[in-house]
């Protein structure tokens, strides 16, 4: 058995990669690591998103908490922030979420929170791998009245959508809102939450059928939004992805609002009313050039991180910093949550436009987006990483560097996840910049396959 943890949690094709007994293994060495220090039964809450195999890997996940002797409390379909933020409402010892975000139906993933709703750090990660390989017979089998059992929480959302209500100080009226539910685990809070408020809400794939999450729709898909926004002449539209802790925005006429400008717009008001931690918002080395742009010009320290929203938290939590995210929409409001939170995202997003006066197609004029090129290089996965040491890929870099300094940049980054160099070029110009991002793409692609 190799390593199983990712960059966020455990993924794979359910039932191929992640199997039931792969979800076993990891809901018994999990509840171990995590709840051993405990001299209580310790309980762990469970949530999920709507695909089809999340039952499935439920089953199998609760039945190796229980073997160790503690509690399971299935919080049913519930956004991922939900787990997050009810770990700490419900004492809970560690929470677990079974999703594969803003992935295909045929993909899943389990990732842990510990109690104070972080994610797990990597020696925490790593500990929880040896036991489910070499320290498996370890791991001790309580019997009796000690076993573990399961209990079915019927309360998560209506405690969920309480709490993010909480983060805004003012009612919504007036507001006419399209959401894109992804006919994932937003479908009842998202909308319960933005009703309550006052907003007008309108909703669109809000009916998951266990197979039809993220398919056509979502963040990740945002035309058909955009569509019916505009024919439905709303205020504007959000946008979720499959767990919900991704926000993005289109605005009256269909355009989309990205997280970057979903930070500029957040972060300028936050700093103009004294909220914004040490006037600095944490963004990713992905980010539009034109949100530094607005941060020089607005007085704001824009930091950048590697891509991650775990690297974001990791900067906000290091330097006492409480806002950042990433241009996918992945925003971190660390005043209200450990993690990025979709919901909360809109509801700050709605509550600044009420309280300014103002639409989101005027709002986001406080950002130029730059044109963005990206192009994969297809490579030899051993070879990903070699990009610099070729003198002939590193020439071309610098002179495209110099070419567009001043007024664009050029990015390289290889895929932590697949056999793929990433070439991104932002400028002025469109079509320059998707020409100059092909051919470099293409001479990697030559040097290094």
């Amino acid at each position: 058995m190799g390593k199983f943890f990712g960059t966020d949690g455990v993924r794979g094709v359910a039932n191929v990669e992640l199997t039931p007994e792969l979800a076993y293994r990891l809901g018994r060495a999990g509840a171990f690591v995590l709840t051993k220090q405990t001299n209580h039964t310790a309980k762990i809450i469970v949530g999920m998103d709507t695909r089809i195999s999340g039952d499935m890997l439920e089953s199998s996940l609760i039945a190796g908490i229980c073997s160790v002797g503690a509690k399971a409390i299935s919080l049913g379909v519930v956004p991922t922030p939900a787990v997050a933020h009810l770990v700490r409402e419900y004492g809970a010892d560690a929470g677990i979420v079974i999703s594969a975000s803003h992935n295909p139906v045929q993909d899943n993933g389990i990732k842990f929170f510990n109690s104070q709703g972080f994610k797990l750090r990597d020696e925490i990660e790593n500990e929880i791998e040896k036991y489910m390989t070499d320290l498996w017979e370890s791991i001790p089998r309580p019997t009796g009245d000690r076993v573990g059992s399961k209990v079915i929480c019927e309360s998560a959302i209506d405690d969920y959508v309480k709490f993010v209500k909480t983060t805004t100080d003012i009612k919504l009226d007036g507001i006419k809102v399209a959401i894109d539910c992804a006919n994932g685990a937003t479908y009842q809070a998202a909308p319960l939450a933005l009703s309550e408020l006052g907003a007008d809400v309108y909703t669109i794939f809000r009916e998951p059928d266990g197979t039809n999450i993220n398919k056509d729709c979502g963040s990740t898909h945002i035309g058909n939004l955009s569509k019916f926004v505009v024919e439905n002449n709303c205020d504007l539209g959000i946008a979720f992805d499959g767990d919900g802790d991704r926000c993005l925005a289109v605005d009256s006429k269909g355009n989309l609002v990205d997280g970057d400008v979903i930070m500029a717009i957040c972060g300028n008001y936050m700093k103009e009313n004294g909220t914004l931690k040490n006037d600095t918002i944490v963004a990713t080395v992905m980010s539009n050039l034109g949100l530094f742009i607005m941060g020089k010009e607005k007085g704001i320290k824009i930091e950048k991180t590697g891509v991650g929203d775990r690297y974001v938290l990791e900067h906000i939590l290091e330097n006492g910093d409480n806002f950042g995210g990433e241009q996918s929409g992945h925003i971190i409001f660390f005043d209200y949550n450990t993690t990025g939170d979709g919901i909360v995202t809109a509801i700050q997003l709605l509550s600044i436009l009420k309280k300014t006066g103002k639409t989101l197609d005027e709002a986001k004029t406080i950002m130029e987006v730059l044109p963005q090129a990206l192009v994969n290089a297809r490579v030899d996965n051993s070879l990903k990483k070699d990009y610099l040491k070729n003198e002939t890929i590193k020439s071309e870099i610098e002179k495209l560097e110099a070419k567009f300094s001043g007024e664009g940049r050029v990015l390289i980054r290889p895929s932590g996840t697949e056999p793929i160099v990433r070439v991104m070029i932002e400028g002025r110009n469109q079509k320059e910049i998707q020409q100059e991002a092909e051919r470099l793409a293409k001479l990697i692609e030559g040097l290094l396959s």
